[in-house]
């Protein structure tokens, strides 16, 4: 194969994914290390979400690396469509390889511009670090903007240390950004302290591409409340959409209730699912590795049965998972898997989430 032929597609989607994707109602997944992998996007699209996001991808490793098309960070579930990849660096030159290389290996609807991860391990490599130089922030972007024909996007904090997101969104979007999330918080604040929400909505008033507003969207209503108060063009949800894909569904589809989440046997074999999924997506039969990351997730499905946590968090294979929800099932296919002959016991609940 050639190193930078895609073997997920036959071409990319047309420019202005953002503006398509933003016509409707409905609410973005947020990019969240360890988090939002193929597995999780493939539940929030299904539920409606406008756009999913990658797990953040090094530019330099991305390029200089030993990364290939196999990456798990970047690679999609079969047809999948609407995710946008992450990209974090701070040069120009390796950027604008890196969105090459990934729209060929990756074949994503829009790139993404890591600014607003405050790990320490990437300082001086991009993420919030860049909001302490933005001009080198805006050459970035220039710089991906000229590599491809998608839309590119950056996702900002309100500043480093002080609010400078509006001067900094102003010169995102004059560099060619096509959209600007921001994040409520400085990259001091990490995630303690509460997303300042009138900063957000002093961006979405000060430049004139679309901005999504991210920060503790953790229900439907709230979710309501904060895009209809700051007069951002949609938002991001993270932590909220943990355990609860269904959280989509609801803004997409204008669901008034506060607590979108389906019953306790839909939950249950959605958890199953996810773990069948995990399981398939990174192609180990044993799950001894791959269920590992989703002991953390699991107890998010069925926060209201805390009996069942301890050993959800224990987790192994996928009969495990359907082990410890057997209480919550009307019956467990062979290997805990959600089989198509299984799907029959399945209540039309479930069955009809995913039509």
């Amino acid at each position: 194969m050639n190193a930078d032929a895609s073997p997920f597609s036959d071409g990319p989607p047309a420019p202005g994914f953002y503006a398509v994707r933003l016509s409707g109602p409905g609410a973005v997944l947020a990019p969240m290390a360890g988090y939002s992998d193929a597995p999780m996007r493939q539940l929030a699209a299904e539920q409606g979400a406008l756009w999913t996001v990658s797990e953040m991808i090094s530019a330099r490793g991305l390029v200089l690396g030993g990364d290939t098309e196999k990456l798990n960070l970047g690679r999609p579930y079969a047809g999948e469509q609407g995710r946008v990849v992450q990209l974090f660096g701070a040069e120009p030159e390796l950027l604008a390889a890196a969105v090459a290389r990934a729209e060929a290996w990756f074949v994503p609807a829009a790139i993404d511009l890591n600014m607003g991860c405050p790990v320490p391990k990437i300082r001086g490599k991009g993420g919030a670090c860049l909001l302490q130089t933005p001009e080198v922030a805006f050459t970035l972007i220039e710089a991906m903007r000229a590599a491809t024909a998608l839309d590119v996007s950056a996702k900002i904090r309100l500043g480093w240390d002080t609010d400078r997101s509006v001067e900094v969104a102003q010169g995102l979007a004059a560099a060619g950004a096509s959209l600007i999330t921001v994040h409520g918080r400085t990259s001091r604040q990490r995630y303690t302290g509460e997303a300042d929400w009138d900063a957000i909505a002093r961006v979405a008033a000060s430049v004139d591409v679309p901005v999504v507003g991210s920060g503790d969207i953790l229900d439907v209503e709230t979710a309501r409340q904060r895009q209809q108060a700051s007069g951002v063009a949609a938002v991001m949800i993270g932590r909220g959409s943990v355990g609860n894909p269904w959280i989509f569904r609801a803004l997409a589809g204008g669901n008034l209730e506060a607590d979108p989440r389906p019953s306790a046997q839909a939950r249950a074999w959605t958890a199953l699912r996810h773990a069948q999924l995990q399981t398939q997506f990174y192609n180990d039969d044993t799950g001894r590795l791959t269920l590992r990351p989703l002991r953390k997730v699991l107890p998010k499905y069925l926060p209201d049965y805390p009996e069942l946590h301890a050993e959800l968090t224990q987790v192994v294979t996928v009969a495990d998972v359907g082990r410890v929800l057997a209480p919550l099932l009307d019956s467990v296919p062979q290997g805990g898997a959600v089989q198509t002959g299984a799907m029959s016991s399945v209540s039309t609940e479930y069955a009809g989430s995913y039509s």
